[in-house]
């Protein structure tokens, strides 16, 4: 499965941004990077890059690429309703960003990890397949064995406040789809119609 390998500092910093969760290098050198350093002069970008740009943020914040992220915003595209949201609603509902958003790990990295290395369930199955969609009623549970793992029980004991579309259930280690998120509940910093606008030409 094709994911993204490279430097996370730098991406963070070129967006400026901790797309990747806490970062020190991003706190220490808050500009883009390059041997200049904070003093280059930067051109103004032209409106193509900036909405280029947008769309990259987005595509490294949810680990998604090129391919799967083009095919989803055919998708959104082909639903009625605002594309933007439709589109970002279609990247929150992914497994692995649920059980980043249920809080059973600490980043998006991390989820991924746990759902292809079959830790997590969908309804009661095993599901391995981190851009596995799911939808509204679906619950996303921990395997019975994997519930005493350390980087699991480190995670919840967090207390990180599950987001509102969610509902976990602690006892059963389970979090259920309510309803999907919408624009307000996003928190990601992303203009998602700069997105649809870069697709839309």
């Amino acid at each position: 499965m094709a994911r993204y390998r490279g430097p996370k500092s730098k991406i963070a910093r070129k967006f400026r941004e901790p797309l990747f969760g806490p970062d020190k290098a991003l706190e220490k050198k808050n500009y883009p990077p390059g041997v200049h350093g904070p003093n280059k002069r930067r051109m103004k970008k032209s409106e193509y890059a900036v909405q280029l740009a947008e769309k990259q943020k987005a595509k490294y914040t949810y680990g998604i690429l090129e391919r799967q992220f083009s095919n989803m915003f055919k998708k959104a595209n082909s639903k009625s309703g605002i594309t933007g949201e439709i589109l970002l609603q279609l990247c929150e509902t992914r497994l692995d960003n649920v059980v980043f958003r249920l809080g059973v790990s600490p980043t998006r990295r991390g989820a991924r990890q746990l759902v292809t290395h079959r830790h997590i369930t969908v309804n009661g199955k095993l599901v391995n397949i981190p851009s596995y969609s799911l939808r509204v009623g679906d619950v996303v549970g921990i395997r019975e064995k994997s519930k005493s793992l350390e980087v699991i029980t480190n995670s919840l004991a967090n207390e990180n406040s599950v987001v509102e579309w969610l509902d976990w259930d602690r006892s059963n280690f389970s979090g259920k789809i309510v309803s999907l998120p919408t624009r307000d509940q996003i928190s990601e910093n992303i203009k998602e119609q700069l997105i649809v606008e870069l697709y839309s030409k």
